[in-house]
């Protein structure tokens, strides 16, 4: 079994996935809607919206799943995101010398077919995951396949960049109610002075 390689800028890579602040979020609907229809549509039983962060990829949205996370070691989302601007598609895992002995391979789920399109952050473009989808069969998608699968990912990075533009709504927000609540407590400290 072959590990992902760390990519050059990690630390830029793992401040840009935590600013996100989703990593063991609650599951959404939205997500998981996501990886229901990328199941259908590529006639998968398993599809994940996985995060990867040092450890582990960590799944935001699971269809035919029960786990939460995989040890990054073994994840093939962490290969994935290696070369962000292309899916990693990997037809038969037992026949690529990077998934052949992978525990993953070898025992549940049995992976023997990966589709992974990488999830990018807006500001920084950063490889944060993927919008994957597994068999445990061996195969191929084909070209409408993978360009649904790809218009997925890129709803998939729009409703992340979307909780990041809120969150950051919020904060602003709170600013300015904080510094309104200053104005009003300096405005009453003036008055009682002024008294």
């Amino acid at each position: 079994m072959t590990e992902a390689q760390l990519l050059d800028d990690e630390p830029a890579r793992l401040r840009a996935l935590r600013g996100l602040d989703v990593l063991d979020s609650l599951p959404e609907v939205a997500y998981d809607d996501i990886v229901r229809l990328a199941a259908e549509l590529c006639g998968t039983p398993i599809a994940l919206i996985s995060l990867v962060d040092e450890d582990r990829a960590w799944f935001k949205a699971a269809y035919g799943l029960d786990a939460k996370e995989t040890p990054r070691a073994f994840a093939f989302c962490a290969h994935a995101i290696e070369t962000p601007a292309d899916p990693l598609v990997v037809a038969n895992a037992e026949r690529d010398t990077r998934f052949a002995d992978n525990p993953l391979v070898t025992g549940e789920p049995n992976i023997r077919f990966y589709a992974g399109i990488p999830l990018m952050t807006k500001s920084d473009q950063q490889p944060i995951g993927t919008l994957c989808v597994i068999s445990n069969e061996a195969r191929e998608l084909d070209d409408g396949q993978l360009q649904a699968l790809t218009v997925l990912a890129n709803y998939s990075e729009k409703l992340l960049q979307l909780l990041d533009a809120t969150r950051e709504l919020l904060s602003q927000q709170c600013e300015l109610q904080q510094q309104d609540e200053l104005m009003r407590l300096g405005r009453l400290s003036l008055a009682g002075e002024l008294i």
